[in-house]
């Protein structure tokens, strides 16, 4: 059996990084940056007000008390987004709005709560210093500064950084297209009855939002029966949507075993077993004329989902133009003894307790149903607890690592 490391490395060498593509800014959330990013403008553009209040010179308000406040003469109004604001001499000012742009001359704004309000004189009760809450020209960005570097994700900050350096579109790695399959006779689509020896297909929709969580843009075929033209037919339908296939099912040692069965025939897939648990009977490689990349997932559902999370994750991110990492861990303490098979590694679905304190440690607690077609714990599951290939016992209390599940 292969190692977990190894079938990861086999299927990473099954995809190279795209090519870029120029999208418009809302398209182009959750992708990632081809390229750095630079600003052709400073921000701020100008000078502005951080305050409503009043532009001034700091010096005029030099020893000014609510006592003995200081009088000024009010003599423009400025407001944001004003082209032409005026200039003013000491001994007057202005009023002005956040945003606006400082006038010549002034070289302090004085918030409005320290005034009156008035708008033909103005008193204003205390001092300022020159700068106060005026936000320079360039303190944000320079003129010709980097702003986002290639590889970042362009999330919702990175949105408003591009828009407010002038950006309507952005040269991104786009989304991988991902096509997911389910094979099984005894599968009917969720909402329709159920007859004898028949169940719900799960797969396609778990492995489907496993992959949208990823930042994928995701087809969902659904499923096929055990009809092995009628798999490959749908498989070569489904290539001109696809930059990688995923399919569940069908691919372990049972006379049924379609998925093997067909692409065997192709002589460019492989099938292997891994030394995990759950998820034992692997496949990949390429199909069609493009070879298009395909990950050949067992049909038992905690099987599937584990799968995915260990071997297609790295390559959807890779795809993606980001570090193949693996999930984030953390070292917690065991509630309870948990059992593993020898020269497998196990990973059992558990759900990881914060501690109080900066110094405590994590709790871990297995599920109790740890079946590879038990599927409900998985919705309670915020993490995968790893048991190594030659431990087969690990006691309640002793510290494990515990692979974080994303979005959870």
């Amino acid at each position: 059996m292969k190692s977990v490391e190894q079938h990861t490395l086999d299927l990473l060498g099954l995809v190279a990084t795209p090519e870029a593509t120029e999208l418009d800014l809302l398209q182009a959330h959750g992708t990632v940056l081809a390229e750095p990013v630079t600003s052709p403008v400073s921000l701020p553009g100008f000078d502005n007000s951080a305050m409503d209040g009043y532009a001034v010179h700091a010096a005029d308000l030099a020893g000014a008390t609510a006592e003995a406040p200081a009088r000024l003469p009010v003599v423009a109004d400025i407001p944001a987004g004003d082209p032409e604001p005026a200039a003013i001499r000491p001994g007057l000012c202005a009023r002005i709005m956040t945003g606006a742009p400082v006038p010549a001359g002034a070289d302090a704004v004085v918030p409005v709560e320290w005034t009156d309000g008035g708008e033909v004189e103005v008193r204003i009760d205390r001092p300022t210093a020159p700068g106060s809450f005026v936000r320079r020209r360039g303190e944000d960005v320079s003129e010709g500064e980097t702003v986002l570097r290639a590889g970042a994700r362009v999330g919702a900050g990175e949105m408003g950084v591009l828009a407010a350096v002038g950006r309507r579109t952005v040269p991104v790695l786009p989304r991988p297209r991902v096509v997911v399959l389910s094979t099984g006779e005894e599968l009917v689509e969720p909402g329709r009855p159920l007859g004898p020896g028949q169940i719900y297909e799960s797969n396609s929709y778990m492995i489907a939002a496993a992959a949208k969580e990823e930042g994928c843009e995701v087809h969902r075929h659904g499923f096929v029966g055990d009809d092995p033209a009628e798999v490959w037919d749908t498989l070569e339908g489904l290539l001109v949507r696809a930059d990688v296939v995923i399919t569940t099912g069908g691919v372990s040692m049972g006379a049924y075993d379609v998925v093997k069965e067909v692409l065997t025939r192709q002589g460019t897939v492989e099938f292997t077993q891994v030394a995990v648990q759950p998820g034992k009977p692997q496949g990949f490689g390429t199909i069609g004329p493009d070879r298009t990349p395909i990950i050949t997932l067992p049909g038992n559902p905690v099987s599937a989902f584990v799968s995915f999370q260990l071997f297609v994750r790295p390559v959807l991110r890779a795809l993606r133009g980001l570090a193949p990492d693996p999930l984030p861990s953390v070292r917690a303490r065991l509630t309870t003894p948990v059992s593993s098979p020898l020269g497998r590694r196990s990973y059992l679905r558990a759900v990881v307790a914060g501690a109080a304190g900066p110094d405590a440690v994590p709790e871990v607690s297995p599920a109790v149903r740890q079946g590879s077609h038990q599927l409900s714990a998985l919705a309670d599951a915020n993490g995968l607890l790893v048991v190594p290939e030659e431990v087969t016992e690990v006691p309640a209390g002793a510290l494990a690592e515990v692979l974080l599940l994303p979005g959870r």
